[in-house]
């Protein structure tokens, strides 16, 4: 389950921005998380509890946000929408997308005091 570890980076982030923003709880965490990703947001929250005990988030709220999958064909140069990862083009169905959304999680709002 790479969740625990992408979760452990999270707790890292916090901590570092904690240092530099001077914030010592978060309350709130959304996690951005894109459709391309193979990231399993039920997996995420089932850890989330785990990982985040003793920490600066120990008792934060955790929600969701999804990104769309987007790429751009390398046919026609469209910006295509992509469920799967080797999704073709829906405009000219060519093979060759190369994905530019969708393929990340990132931390996209915090509620800190």
């Amino acid at each position: 389950m790479h969740e625990l570890s992408l979760l452990e980076n999270v707790k890292e982030i916090l901590q570092n921005h904690a240092k530099h923003e001077n914030f010592t709880q978060v309350k709130k965490i959304t996690l951005e998380i894109g459709q391309l990703s193979c990231v399993e947001p039920e997996a995420l929250r089932f850890a989330f509890e785990v990982v985040m005990k003793g920490s600066l988030a120990t008792d934060a709220e955790l929600v969701f946000s999804e990104q769309q999958g987007l790429g751009l064909c390398q046919s026609c140069k469209k910006q295509t929408p992509l469920v799967h990862l080797y999704d073709p083009c829906q405009f000219c169905n060519h093979p060759f997308v190369t994905v530019t959304q969708g393929h990340e999680m990132k931390i996209k709002d915090l509620i800190v005091i």
